[in-house]
């Protein structure tokens, strides 16, 4: 019996284990369905220094049902980068609905954004240059906006992600959803310190903590998903 445990728990049955068969799960169910304008935003992502930012597609793909799924229409994104996960939410949404996006570099938000206009949803998006927490804090300020949001998505400072949750707990509606990005960290976050890469130590900490946190938090129904960097996904149950 141990020795059956021992081999169950070696077996990653949720995990992609080869880039062959990654490539397999992108060509054949996620880049068929993948709207035109996101295609053209990942092009033009891809010439980015930093292209490794942007959202994954097959996360993505995730995403816009989860969207579809709680019906959203009022929605808040920490983190913007080119848009990627921006424009799908846009692309999703009805027409009246409204996203709050928060950045700290609108330049990379303008290196996405004439796709977006091309795709006629940027009326849905209020853009906000700014750190989030501040914009955050004063959206609590309006009682209002209290369980009024339907669904956030979080890809930014890994070190204020609890920071990010506590606010989103009060501004997402009960049976809201957010989802939390990079949440495997390049994999470190089951490596031992000493063999992490120096640039990711940093991340991995926090992120490991951030896990932790979440596991235990029980306001929300979560389940973690082996998608992209690894994705997060949070229903707020009270």
């Amino acid at each position: 019996m141990e020795n059956n445990t021992k081999i169950a728990a070696s077996v990653s049955k949720g995990l992609l284990q080869s880039e062959e068969l990654y490539r397999y799960v992108l060509e054949t169910g996620v880049y068929p369905r993948e709207p035109e304008p996101l295609k053209e935003l990942r092009d033009v992502t891809a010439g980015h220094p930093m292209a490794v930012m942007g959202t994954a597609p097959d996360a993505g793909q995730l995403m816009t049902m989860l969207l579809k799924l709680v019906d959203a229409k009022k929605t808040i994104e920490v983190g913007v980068f080119t848009g990627y996960s921006l424009l799908l939410t846009a692309l999703t949404i009805p027409e009246d609905g409204k996203i709050i996006a928060i950045d700290l570099n609108r330049d990379s938000y303008e290196i996405g954004l004439p796709v977006i206009k091309r795709a006629g949803v940027d009326h849905k998006i209020d853009f906000r240059e700014s750190e989030a927490l501040p914009v955050l804090d004063q959206l609590l300020k309006d009682k209002e906006n209290e369980g009024s949001f339907d669904y956030a998505f979080v890809d930014a400072d890994k070190v204020n992600f609890w920071n990010y949750h506590e606010r989103l707990m009060k501004l997402l509606k009960v049976g809201g959803v957010v989802v939390y990005d990079n949440t495997l960290w390049g994999g470190s976050v089951a490596m031992p310190e000493e063999q992490t890469p120096e640039i990711l130590k940093s991340g991995r900490r926090a992120t490991l903590g951030f896990n932790k946190l979440l596991a235990g938090d029980p306001r929300v129904q979560l389940s973690h998903v082996p998608l992209g960097d690894g994705i997060t996904v949070c229903r707020r149950i009270y």
